[in-house]
């Protein structure tokens, strides 16, 4: 099927997916890993509107935004497939994880950023989006059904994300008595070797962000993004 190049970030949240999903479809693929504050010439070049990562390069052909890859590679690799054939069921599934990238994410940052006479409410917030996605895999063993599917790649790295912002902003957002369902199955999914392969830790977040002496930086610039 040509040759596939995946330019990432390895402490990305959202650069997992994609490998992720080339690892379930046994695509072979090469990464190029890219420095965040030294953006490539490859980087600009394949993604030159946005110039972020992830980009998948299948055959010379670039193309951006995980989702958009994600897509991208169910249709190009039709083993073990992401996407429900359902019309329905596939449309709810593309709802539900912009719900994560357009809702919920923005909604965990900015609890995590907010200031103090502000915190409360923020973090509630963000937990009644939380709990949404607890009632959704409820009862369920991956939020794809019996195999793992588009939105679990989506929310996958979610978790983990979540214990890196509340060490570094001091908050709790992530409470496994009150998202039960979302706790079993986030316990569940990292244990799986592929996944376990490719998220990236709490720890080496937190170690990347002490190293490079980003902790107020990140949330100083974040609370200065949603006072506007």
């Amino acid at each position: 099927m040509g040759e596939v190049k995946v330019i990432g970030a390895s402490l990305s949240i959202i650069c997992c997916r994609i490998e992720w999903a080339l690892k379930l479809k046994g695509v072979q693929y090469e990464y190029i890993q890219e420095d965040l504050r030294n953006k490539s010439p490859i980087l600009l070049q394949c993604n030159p509107v946005h110039k972020k990562v992830p980009v998948l390069v299948h055959n010379e052909k670039p193309v951006a935004e995980s989702l958009v890859i994600l897509e991208y590679i169910d249709e190009t690799w039709k083993e073990n497939p992401l996407l429900p054939k359902d019309p329905f069921e596939k449309s709810t599934a593309r709802f539900w994880a912009r719900f994560v990238d357009e809702k919920f994410i923005p909604s965990a940052w900015a609890a995590c950023c907010a200031q103090e006479h502000e915190q409360e409410k923020a973090v509630e917030s963000a937990q009644e989006l939380l709990g949404i996605l607890d009632k959704l895999i409820e009862g369920k063993k991956f939020f794809g059904g019996e195999t793992i599917g588009f939105l679990d790649l989506v929310v996958g790295s979610l978790p983990n994300w979540l214990k890196f912002m509340e060490e570094l902003s001091g908050i709790k957002l992530f409470d496994a008595e009150k998202f039960p369902s979302f706790h079993e199955w986030a316990t569940k999914f990292v244990e799986i070797p592929i996944i376990q392969e490719h998220i990236p830790m709490p720890e080496d977040l937190i170690n990347y962000v002490n190293t490079a002496g980003l902790a107020k930086t990140i949330l100083g610039s974040a609370a200065m993004a949603n006072k506007k």
